[in-house]
């Protein structure tokens, strides 16, 4: 049987060493492979499910350790297909702060400086993909959910017209119901 995309990419994970760095609730690889399986249960199409499995190949704002610079950019295109790498590069370049109060309007590229109005659909697998890690980590560790869990409850408020209603659900029974 061939390999599927996603043993391949964690097959490139493991050979990057991303299931020896050090991530909340374990090693960075034990996340990702979180973030791809909440995306699964919330029915996220096999290239977003990618995405998120991937999400941290060029660091992001918020986790700088990059496994790829983004000049090899066509390493990670050739394990996952254009689709999934364009998400996971679209994710990895958001400048937070300048991104989040704005996402409906404007997108902040933090590698280029630039400012853009992404498409509806990928404002649609931006917030799902950070709703799925911000919620992998709230539900792992309670220090975290008590410091930024009303502030991720008000992002994804703020994402609700851009969520499945399967994450929005999850957002509120994570940092909502949550003890």
């Amino acid at each position: 049987m061939a390999p599927t995309r996603t043993s391949q990419a964690t097959d490139l994970l493991r050979q990057l060493g991303a299931e020896t760095i050090p991530h909340p609730g374990g090693t960075l690889l034990a996340h990702l492979d979180r973030v791809r399986a909440r995306l699964a249960t919330w029915g996220a199409r096999p290239d977003l499910q990618l995405a998120g499995l991937c999400h941290a190949f060029y660091g992001t704002d918020g986790f700088p350790t990059a496994l790829l610079p983004l000049d090899r950019r066509a390493e990670l295109r050739a394990v996952i297909g254009e689709e999934a790498e364009a998400i996971v590069y679209f994710y990895a370049s958001c400048d937070r702060k300048a991104t989040y109060p704005v996402l409906a309007d404007r997108f902040h590229d933090r590698f280029t400086g630039t400012s853009r109005v992404p498409e509806p659909g990928l404002r649609e697998d931006f917030a799902e993909l950070t709703a799925a890690n911000e919620l992998d980590l709230a539900q792992r560790d309670l220090a975290f959910r008590a410091k930024w869990g009303p502030g991720l409850l008000a992002l994804f408020t703020g994402f609700r017209p851009l969520l499945s209603e399967p994450a929005w659900s999850d957002c509120r029974a994570v940092l909502l119901d949550a003890p």
